[in-house]
């Protein structure tokens, strides 16, 4: 892509985005916030679209039921849809968890906050200290068993 060309695109998606963060700012409770991307391929176009924002827990639905009713989704007529959503869900959350290469040193019975320091704090030593990731789990690992670790 020519710099001109990306410079345009650059331009495009900065005024996008300040048009999507005040229509964002008027949005209050639980539903989707607009996001700003670009499509795929060699001639990229700058594309909005409504999400649910992950980084906002107070936006995201609670229950099935209140999913339903944010995305207009009925489940008597959408089942297909719904079943489709669902499957993509799982198979992305069963490919992250497996692509983990630090899953298999986490332990379960510790916090969500605990498991996500705990590979935060092996990655940055990993990286820090030119080791492998096994390596820091090894020096780390007795440290975090002792303070979480249930009794």
């Amino acid at each position: 892509m020519a710099t001109e060309a990306k410079t345009a695109l650059a331009l495009e998606m900065n005024r996008k985005q300040l048009i999507a963060d005040a229509d964002n700012k008027e949005k209050t409770g639980v539903g989707t916030r607009t996001r700003v991307g670009a499509t795929r391929g060699r001639n990229p176009v700058v594309i909005t679209w409504d999400a649910f924002d992950e980084t906002q827990p107070e936006t995201l639905p609670t229950s099935i039921e209140q999913f339903l009713s944010v995305t207009g989704l009925n489940p008597a007529k959408d089942e297909a849809a719904i079943t489709s959503l669902l499957i993509g869900g799982f198979n992305d959350s069963a490919y992250t968890a497996a692509s983990d290469p630090l899953a298999e040193y986490v332990d379960d019975s510790w916090p969500a906050d605990t498991r996500t320091q705990f590979r935060l704090v092996v990655r940055n030593y990993s990286r820090g200290a030119q080791v492998s990731l096994e390596d820091a789990v090894d020096l780390l690992k007795p440290g975090f068993v002792a303070q979480f670790s249930k009794k």
